[in-house]
């Protein structure tokens, strides 16, 4: 199948929204994952006085992981859908906390503006038409020192975690999406975690956008080989993309 991109995708999750906690919900370990993602950022001080953007924030999962984890934070969420946007911004939220709509590859436009001590982006790199526009936005909106974190369906590379992930996929997850109205956006999903990069080969495209300190870290249990946090920094120096 052709990959959704742009209008086609941020509609395909606007019509998600309304099931899209629910399913996740049934992911053993998914908002414990998060929270572990936004740990490995280390952040100090439980986040006080520090700016967080979460990018791709969907219906708030990754919020509310940033949130528990970094009280102290003043958290952006940006997404390109209106409904999943829509989920997020109905939840009860302290004053800290703010949405506002953009596409990833428009924040300039939506009136994002950095600097931010940190970016978190929890399963949407994979799904930008562009992912390199995409970190080099990312690393001119983080403050010099300022930390990446990237929660994502990257494979490990070995013929068991494809065939792990096909089976969890077309075994569980597509059928139950189906039901709900949602099964071109499922297998979109499936299909998007197949074509992306291997954790490696993501970790040296972090590194080619000129993040350094980059590390790949698995997550325990079943998605040892399926999901990764990926952690780097804008240097504090002016070194570019791809020095």
């Amino acid at each position: 199948m052709i990959l959704l991109r742009d209008g086609r995708l941020a509609t395909a999750f606007d019509h998600a929204s309304r099931s899209y906690d629910a399913l996740v919900a049934a992911n053993p370990g998914y908002h414990a994952h998060l929270r572990r993602s936004v740990r490995r950022l280390g952040l100090p001080h439980r986040g006080e006085g520090l700016r967080v953007l979460d990018l791709g924030c969907g219906t708030g999962a990754s919020t509310a992981a940033l949130a528990a984890v970094l009280p102290g934070a003043r958290i952006v969420g940006v997404d390109a859908s209106a409904g999943m946007l829509e989920r997020a911004a109905a939840k009860a939220w302290t004053d800290r906390v703010t949405f506002l709509r953009a596409p990833a590859e428009a924040l300039d436009g939506a009136g994002v503006r950095g600097p931010f001590d940190a970016v978190f982006a929890a399963y949407l790199l994979r799904n930008v038409a562009d992912p390199d526009a995409v970190l080099t936005t990312v690393r001119r909106l983080l403050s010099p020192g300022g930390r990446l974190g990237v929660h994502e369906y990257t494979l490990g590379g070995r013929r068991s975690d494809r065939l792990v992930w096909n089976l969890v996929s077309r075994g569980i997850v597509q059928p139950a999406a189906g039901a709900l109205g949602d099964g071109e956006l499922y297998r979109h999903l499936r299909r998007s975690v197949l074509e992306f990069d291997t954790a490696g080969r993501f970790a040296a495209r972090l590194r080619a956008a000129g993040f350094d300190a980059v590390r790949a870290l698995p997550m325990p249990g079943w998605q040892t080989g399926i999901t990764h946090t990926f952690v780097g920094r804008r240097p504090r120096t002016g070194s570019g993309p791809g020095r």
